[in-house]
């Protein structure tokens, strides 16, 4: 009987063609473990979007017209963006015993000093309203209500403004809360400021 015994026991000497497969295998699943590791570190690489989240935005706003609002986003934020008309201007001057925070003095939502006014924007244009389209209650975004008068939801003497569809809270066209509604504050003003008459950058208040 042959003694076949693990300390006696030779393997055979691999042929050329064997070796020259395990060679090829070998190569292909390394090959195969960088072309996994390559996307798992593009994955941890911040996106261009990711990059520019926190930066500020320069918004061009020479087509805005009076009446109308634009909506652009900061931080991931919606900031809108309105060109207010003298009648809209009007109207702020006669909703403040409706309103919880007329002057924005709350600090809640810290507004910058330079909109802390009955207009909440700056001296040089007041006529241009910038705010966080976000409701200060559970975070809704308010919808648009620029017509006057008696509407579903809204006062008979509604003179324009936003409307939370979510739990109802009522903002004016200064972005003001409304008394006995459930938003806490006014809608938050981000830090901004005028590069030119018509361009505007979201982010930076260096002029504050």
């Amino acid at each position: 009987m042959s003694d076949a015994s693990p300390s006696n026991f030779t393997p055979a000497p691999l042929d050329s063609s064997k070796r020259t497969w395990l060679l090829a295998t070998s190569c292909v699943g390394a090959v195969g473990t960088v072309a996994l590791a390559v996307p798992l570190l593009e994955s941890f690489s911040p996106s261009e979007r990711a990059k520019a989240a926190g930066a500020a935005v320069e918004v061009d706003i020479s087509r805005l017209k009076p009446g109308e609002k634009l909506t652009v986003e900061w931080r991931g934020k919606p900031v809108w963006i309105m060109r207010r008309t003298p009648e809209q201007m009007a109207t702020l001057k006669q909703d403040g015993a409706d309103l919880v925070d007329p002057l924005s003095k709350r600090t809640a939502f810290p507004t910058p000093a330079y909109a802390s006014n009955e207009a909440r924007s700056r001296e040089d244009h007041p006529e241009v309203l910038v705010v966080i389209g976000i409701c200060t209650h559970l975070g809704c975004s308010p919808v648009d209500k620029f017509q006057t008068g008696a509407q579903p939801a809204l006062p008979d003497n509604w003179p324009g403004g936003f409307f939370c569809p979510c739990h109802g809270s009522t903002f004016d066209l200064a972005g003001r809360v409304y008394k006995n509604k459930p938003a806490p504050d006014n809608l938050e003003v981000p830090p901004y400021m005028f590069l030119a008459e018509n361009r505007l950058l979201i982010g930076e208040d260096k002029k504050a």
